[in-house]
């Protein structure tokens, strides 16, 4: 997961340096409240890496910011510091009802690392950290304006609280027709598997 925040700043920041000129060249000029950062490269001349306005590598093109990157230019970070442990910390609550067969009960679900009373925590992990997507909810519910069908999937309930992705979740599931039961078995194994 830490990789994907990584890559999703990653190409936020070039993104961001994309539309901003002065910040490929190395400078902040016109942003108030922020200083100029040199940006130093091995020949000791930025600007000819950074499209500092050399005609080998026009300002702003693409080529001249792969170029700096490359070359391990330092440009001026447009992005928030690292999250701290603390501040990233993903545990949920998962109650559990109407399963049966020893799957009802509230189960505690900590991840990176995997831990807490969840009977199969790493695999719940796992599958968390590949339905998440930046910008989606992971939890959310089903649309209102979804066709459902009207298939009766039991009378199994869920509730899952907690933080995830540094969101808090607070989410419903039941198995009532066909966009419940298509929310919950997307969540097998966070969810026990109800299917019959």
């Amino acid at each position: 997961m830490l990789r994907r925040l990584l890559l999703t700043a990653a190409v936020s920041a070039s993104a961001a340096l994309s539309s901003v000129p002065g910040a490929v060249a190395g400078t902040l000029s016109h942003a108030p409240g922020v200083s100029p950062l040199p940006a130093a490269s091995p020949s000791g001349s930025s600007a000819a890496f950074t499209g500092g306005g050399s005609s080998l590598f026009p300002a702003g093109t693409p080529y001249a910011r792969a170029v700096a990157a490359a070359s391990g230019v330092v440009l001026p970070a447009l992005m928030p510091p690292p999250a701290r442990p603390e501040d990233s910390s993903d545990r949920l609550t998962v109650t559990v009802d109407g399963v049966g067969g020893g799957a009802d009960g509230t189960f505690e679900l900590d991840c990176h690392p995997a831990g807490g009373t969840h009977p199969r925590a790493a695999e719940a992990c796992d599958r968390l950290d590949r339905m998440t997507t930046w910008g989606k909810d992971t939890f959310a519910p089903a649309p209102p304006d979804a066709l459902c069908t009207m298939v009766y999937g039991g009378p199994a309930t869920a509730h899952v609280t907690g933080t995830w992705a540094g969101r808090p979740v607070d989410a419903r599931y039941d198995r009532a027709n066909g966009c419940e039961i298509s929310r919950w078995n997307a969540l097998v194994p966070v969810l026990p598997d109800a299917r019959s």
